[in-house]
């Protein structure tokens, strides 16, 4: 199987050895179905996939198969796929048909990437664990007693379990690096704007961002390649197509030229990191010293006040968005209501789970009279000043470097009555959603749930994977 070599000069590098890409997937298939019970997929498109591969043998036979041809790819349940259900794990979302594509899912079925289904993940995206979900928690392949991360546990699940070459997920806080470094898997986070969000369902519309998940390294950089780009769907979306590609340097650079990276000296002093963690991290920083890199230790004035920066936005943003879902228009409709205002309090009270509520709420609250300039425009200017610190610890190094999470994955259902213990899972990862910037997390060791957080500067994003390449073989 596709694992971590270097991308084949040769087109059609997805193909199992040498086999065709019907039979590549119907291993996948196979290998999903062996391991139903980690509760990784929602849905399996099985006729569909294995149609489309062999439309796409074809297109290989007649050398002209695009970039993708042959790429399994499991998608989260908050991406939209035209004519396929998508709910966000939510039962406010039952039945619901996607009406059109995401504007990535169309850039991928361009390139011939074979869709072979959709995966479990926290209600609309919100979670650490992947167990606020309709369809209860997923498993972390790793130690199927713990949980994957989240919110796109299903992704780094999927990619973990070897069920698919790449995973899309999102990422509002940390949901696409967070569960890749506990399930031990590379996920990125592209700078914001550097591709399209038409298609993915919002959780914080100024934070989201769709990001790829896998165990090769080269994989996501040609998914970024193909992707990337504007779109007159999405204003946020600024770069050009040939903005990832701009500047790029090799995958050998990192090896000749040496360069300045800094650590969050208060990440390493942060009452929650675990003894473990924090060994595996000091082991690369030695690594990275001995390969000729200077490491430069500063302190993040700010640390502290990213989580709550993060929530008051956040929330406030989430409880706008998800305003639309009343029951009168889509998805779940409550019974034996007599007024329009019943049905409406009925089917958000019924359809929306525990923490999605808990965050509609105190998103509401921050932004009511009276409390919008105590919480929400302070929490504003806070990002802004995170922003700055962040920008001048980039002008004279090239990366910041802290563990992705400052826990190892921990047992099911042992969290889950501490939302503030949950809430404290991102704090190292919140502040590349806060500015904006890109950042990976790659694991310290291969099929290890400890991860390595890079940062990199605002439209940097094929250094920092070429970097992640780097580190990579560094480590593994």
């Amino acid at each position: 199987m596709h694992t971590n070599s270097p991308l084949n000069v040769n087109k059609y590098i997805f193909k199992s050895s040498g086999k065709s890409c019907v039979d590549t997937v119907n291993i996948f298939i196979n290998r999903i179905k062996k391991n139903k019970d980690l509760n990784i997929f929602i849905e399996l498109y099985e006729d569909e996939s294995l149609t489309r591969a062999k439309v796409i043998d074809k297109k290989i036979k007649e050398k002209n198969a695009g970039k993708l041809a042959g790429c399994v790819i499991a998608i989260k349940d908050n991406i939209c796929y035209k004519n396929h259900l998508v709910t966000a794990s939510s039962k406010i979302l039952e039945g619901f048909n996607s009406l059109y594509s995401a504007t990535v899912i169309k850039r991928l079925l361009k390139e011939d990437a074979i869709i072979i289904g959709r995966l479990n993940c926290d209600e609309f995206a919100m979670g650490s664990t992947n167990e606020n979900s309709v369809y209860g928690p997923v498993k972390n392949p790793l130690n199927t007693k713990n949980v994957p991360g989240g919110s796109s546990g299903g992704s780094a699940a999927a990619v973990a379990a070897e069920l698919c070459h790449l995973a899309i997920g999102s990422d509002t806080g940390g949901s696409v690096r967070q569960p890749a470094a506990f399930c031990g898997a590379i996920g990125f986070k592209p700078t914001y704007g550097m591709l399209s969000r038409h298609g993915l369902i919002s959780y914080a519309s100024s934070f989201d961002q769709i990001g790829p998940i896998s165990s090769c390294i080269n994989t996501i950089d040609l998914f970024m390649q193909i992707v990337s780009g504007k779109d007159s769907f999405d204003s946020t979306c600024v770069y050009g197509s040939t903005d990832y590609n701009h500047n790029k340097l090799s995958d050998n650079h990192y090896i000749e030229e040496k360069v300045n990276i800094v650590v969050i000296k208060n990440t390493l002093e942060h009452p929650s990191l675990d003894k473990k963690v924090k060994e595996e991290f000091l082991i690369l920083l030695n690594k990275l010293e001995s390969s000729g890199h200077k490491i430069n230790f500063k302190t993040l004035p700010l640390l502290d006040y990213l989580v709550p920066a993060y929530y008051i936005l956040t929330t406030a943003e989430a409880s706008s968005n998800l305003a639309r879902y009343d029951g009168v228009k889509y998805g779940y409709r409550s019974k034996g209501n007599s007024t329009l205002i019943d049905l409406i309090k009925s089917s958000r009270s019924k359809g929306f789970g525990p923490e999605v509520k808990r965050r509609i709420l105190l998103g509401s609250f921050v932004l009511s009279e009276g409390y919008y300039d105590n919480y929400y425009s302070k929490a504003q200017k806070v990002r802004r000043l995170i922003k700055e610190e962040t920008d001048n610890l980039l002008l004279s190094n090239s990366f910041i470097l802290t563990p992705t999470s400052p826990v190892l994955p921990f047992a099911i259902g042992s969290e889950i009555d501490d939302p503030t213990a949950l809430y404290l899972q991102d704090v190292f990862t919140v502040q590349s959603n806060l500015t904006g910037n890109p950042a990976i997390s790659v694991p310290i060791k291969r099929h290890t749930p400890i991860g390595a957080q890079f940062i990199g500067k605002s439209g940097s994003d094929s250094n920092l994977i070429s970097f992640a390449k780097y580190i990579y073989s560094l480590c593994n």
